[in-house]
């Protein structure tokens, strides 16, 4: 069973029985629960965007959300292949009551998943959320009639559109980037960044080539943005022809960068990096500015927030969390260290195109090479690892079990168990996408935080 009912959604794979994967009639049964909860605040006809990544099952999903949405009544805008966050940007553009994105974001080609927006282009929240899903358990929806019906409508005009709104930001320097003439190798691994980010980087001036350039949903590799996935562009780069390396996922809302001689600039540090920009170029007018990550970040945003006089806030892992608590405390940049950069001038999303300009700026008033301008930041090194679960598994109490015994340490629980020690962390939590306990540590050197996530997993197994 790979089904995977969430507050930000319904993931899974594709194929098999009802109920137990992502399939025809679960994608009507969670649709038709989305559109009977935003039709409790609003009694005219809905509008509702629909945006999907290039992935192989994207169409058919489409055309089975569409039509669920029709026969509830929806108006749909169907603005065809496009990224999460032109999707995001989409449902304000165009004044629409929601947005669904068929996407199953870093997961491999058999998974999709529909993601939930709200008026604003946001995740529903976790209360939202909730209601969906029992609404959905109840089944309690009444379509439309037949001159109820919703009607359809295509428009690709959103890629321009979330282009310019980019290029409009202050402190997106295009000058500065067009005066470096950068050349850049980008990895679209053959999804909708192969269709919207060559349109950004002409637009900025800057000379490219995009490795894996077929949005047809076949991806040239595991799409997670991790080093041991990225031999290809890593080796693109290490023949000196580039300035930077870009790789996003499928959906375009991780952002990861490769320096100019092959090695990884590290994901964590994407949002690092834009954030002492931002933060460097911003004005307190008499308040303290704030930024905000999840507890599984890295320690290096807290480190460059206080070096400009700044607050860091930690928030649970996921966007709305982020978002949530970015809204609460007034950041002016936050995100998460899986390379996601929201920046609330632009939207309260995650977005890569966003991130690109940002750091293209930063890069263009440094006149520095990437590997140069890594050395600027605090050196962490983060080791990710899981512990795979069974149905017999009590995470709770895990977890219980964990905190209690590192009751001495500083312990945060508002999203599973962070022990912070004084050089190192580990975070234990249940991942909301995979029957999995993340188990994400962080040191001064790689062979230390992964020392210190199997010395954590090791009590976990003594446990079971």
């Amino acid at each position: 069973m790979t089904l995977i009912k969430s507050i930000s959604g319904i993931r899974g794979t594709i194929g098999g029985r009802a109920g137990d994967t992502l399939n025809p009639l679960d994608i009507v049964k969670f649709t038709s629960a989305y559109t009977t909860f935003i039709k409790k605040s609003k009694k005219e006809k809905l509008k509702i965007v629909v945006g999907r990544d290039a992935r192989i099952s994207g169409e058919m999903v489409k055309n089975v959300v569409c039509g669920t949405l029709m026969g509830m009544g929806c108006d749909v805008i169907n603005i065809g292949l496009a990224t999460t966050p032109t999707t995001e940007l989409a449902v304000r553009m165009s004044g629409a009551d929601g947005g669904i994105i068929i996407t199953a974001s870093h997961n491999p080609r058999q998974w999709n998943a529909l993601k939930l927006l709200n008026s604003e282009g946001e995740f529903l929240t976790a209360q939202d959320g909730a209601e969906v899903l029992a609404i959905a358990e109840r089944e309690d929806f009444d379509y439309a009639d037949v001159d109820q019906l919703g009607h359809y409508f295509e428009d690709d005009s959103f890629d321009d559109r979330h282009i310019q709104s980019v290029l409009d930001l202050d402190l997106v320097d295009t000058a500065a980037i067009k005066q470096a003439r950068f050349t850049v190798c980008v990895d679209a691994i053959n999804s909708v960044g192969a269709v919207i980010l060559p349109k950004l980087l002409e637009r900025l001036g800057v000379g490219y080539k995009i490795l894996n350039s077929e949005p047809n949903g076949d991806f040239a590799h595991n799409p997670e943005p991790l080093e041991k996935n990225l031999t290809g562009i890593m080796d693109e780069l290490k023949k000196g022809r580039y300035d930077l390396g870009i790789v996003v996922d499928p959906d375009v809302d991780r952002l990861a960068f490769i320096c100019e001689d092959g090695t990884m600039y590290g994901e964590e540090y994407t949002l690092v990096s834009v954030a002492d920009y931002v933060l460097q170029n911003t004005v307190a007018n008499g308040s303290i500015i704030s930024t905000v990550s999840n507890l599984s970040s890295t320690r290096a945003l807290r480190d460059v927030t206080e070096k400009h006089g700044g607050q860091y806030f930690a928030a649970a892992v996921g966007e709305v969390n982020v978002t949530t608590k970015m809204k609460e405390v007034g950041a002016v940049i936050g995100g998460e260290g899986n390379g996601g950069v929201i920046y609330p001038k632009s939207h309260y999303g995650r977005d890569a195109l966003v991130g690109i300009a940002l750091f293209l700026s930063l890069l263009a008033h440094k006149e520095c090479k990437v590997s140069e301008l890594r050395q600027q930041f605090p050196n962490y090194f983060i080791a990710k690892n899981r512990i795979d679960l069974t149905p017999q598994t009590d995470v709770d109490a895990i977890l219980e079990k964990v905190k209690e015994l590192y009751k001495d340490e500083k312990v945060n629980d508002i999203d599973g168990v962070k022990i912070d020690f004084a050089d190192c962390w580990v975070h234990l939590r249940k991942s909301n996408t995979e029957p999995i306990i993340r188990v994400y540590s962080e040191a001064a050197t790689m062979e230390q935080a992964d020392a210190l996530g199997k010395k954590i997993m090791q009590v976990v197994y003594d446990m079971q």
